[in-house]
């Protein structure tokens, strides 16, 4: 498949659907196995997140709101965004920001509006750069998302290729905590209940048309993984004082694999992290911050 700048071009300025999203604790629960919390049942400082009735009350990972745009995702594995066609086994996910703006309620009735911010032409593929701003039944906002899809074999239209710097670099000395952990064999088939139903982190045919020989674990899976662990040495698990994480997506990850993910203090409010997967030893997230306050 090929794509012009001219339907690139409209593709941005296209209207872009009304997203809404009602959730409860049911939910809350399977997002957080889907991303490892409380792979040891007898982890008192994590099971306030996958169990409901707990004494010293229910808590949501303040990485929940990347599952606000699931719908996001059916549209762009539709294959089609605009005037332009693609096959959606070619599309992974290059980064992903979130901003949370007040604490995630155990349930409610979210609506996000999505815009896309940018497309960039990147030679080998296409970078879609979307926007997303997230509010509640009462209108306030919760959270802000800017996501990086990258479509394989759809560059060369012309465009303009955007910015590869790194916002800063890890410094060079031992980091100040890891965090390892395995992931289950069924880590995708949990993550996947959440919403995200890309048949890539499913199906081994389907894996196999995007060159993988076996599916890969969700990006956004990893992503819960490396926030989890800033949350647990930097927040004391703590949901009100992680207040943002970026990272880019790098390298695939298979289910089964073990996450180590190194975190630096770069200074009272920003921990640098990257995600390594042991067994290949390959950066699976990197250009990587939390911000805590």
């Amino acid at each position: 498949m090929s794509v012009t700048l001219e339907q690139v071009q409209e593709a941005i300025v296209s209207p872009q659907p009304t997203f809404v999203f009602t959730y409860t604790p049911r939910d809350v629960s399977l997002y957080a196995l889907g991303v490892g919390a409380c792979a040891n049942p007898m982890n008192a400082d994590e099971l306030p997140f996958v169990y409901e009735l707990h004494m010293e009350g229910f808590k949501v990972l303040p990485t929940y709101p990347v599952i606000f745009t699931t719908q996001m995702i059916e549209q762009l594995i539709s294959g089609k965004m605009g005037p332009i066609e693609f096959n959606p086994m070619m599309l992974v996910h290059g980064e992903q920001y979130l901003q949370v703006f007040k604490p995630i309620p155990a349930s409610a009735t979210i609506t996000s509006h999505m815009k896309i911010a940018n497309i960039f032409d990147k030679g080998s593929g296409m970078l879609v750069v979307t926007h997303v701003e997230s509010f509640d039944d009462l209108g306030e906002k919760v959270a802000f998302q800017e996501s990086s899809m990258f479509i394989r074999g759809m560059g060369g239209f012309g465009g303009e290729r955007g910015t590869s710097a790194p916002i800063f670099t890890i410094p060079d000395r031992a980091p100040d905590a890891v965090e390892e952990q395995a992931t289950l064999p069924i880590q995708a088939l949990i993550y996947r209940l959440s919403g995200d139903i890309n048949p890539l982190h499913a199906d081994p045919m389907m894996a196999a048309i995007g060159s993988f020989d076996r599916p890969i674990l969700h990006g956004l899976s990893s992503f819960g993984f490396a926030g989890r662990a800033v949350l647990k040495h930097f927040c004391g698990y703590d949901v009100n004082k992680f207040k943002s994480i970026r990272a880019r997506f790098s390298k695939h990850v298979f289910p089964s694999e073990t996450l180590i993910t190194e975190m630096w203090k770069l200074d009272d409010t920003h921990i640098a992290f990257q995600t390594k997967v042991k067994e290949r030893g390959d950066v699976a997230l990197s250009h990587a911050v939390v911000e805590i306050g």
